[in-house]
């Protein structure tokens, strides 16, 4: 049998300041990370899109997250896809992405004032 990979690998700003809590004795941070993306379409029109990550920085990690990611800073991360499932108010099942971070790279001088 294949082994099976969960790898992510992201490179973008943060859309705002780490949002950091304390969960059952551990410190967590969440990240809001803009990735942006342009393409042509089929008639040649440059398409601009901004892709939003949801990153979870656990215990270390949060520590940096809290002490270093504000608006607008540029982060490259790895880590894993995680999946959530929730029940909406309206009783259908939800999904929700993150990406548990493992590895963070804080781009010191590269900023961005509008994600």
């Amino acid at each position: 049998m294949e082994s099976a990979i969960n790898k992510v690998v992201l490179s973008g700003f943060a859309g705002a300041d780490a949002e950091v809590k304390t969960v059952m004795n551990q410190k967590l941070a969440k990240v809001n990370l803009a990735v942006n993306e342009s393409y042509k379409n089929s008639s040649g029109e440059e398409i601009k899109k901004v892709q939003w990550f949801n990153l979870t920085f656990w215990n270390a990690k949060a520590d940096i997250a809290e002490a270093q990611i504000k608006k607008g800073t540029g982060l490259t991360i790895e880590g894993r896809l995680q999946t959530n499932t929730y029940d909406a108010k309206d009783g259908t099942k939800r999904y929700s992405f993150d990406i548990i971070v493992s590895e963070v790279t804080i781009r010191e001088n590269e900023k961005q004032n509008a994600v």
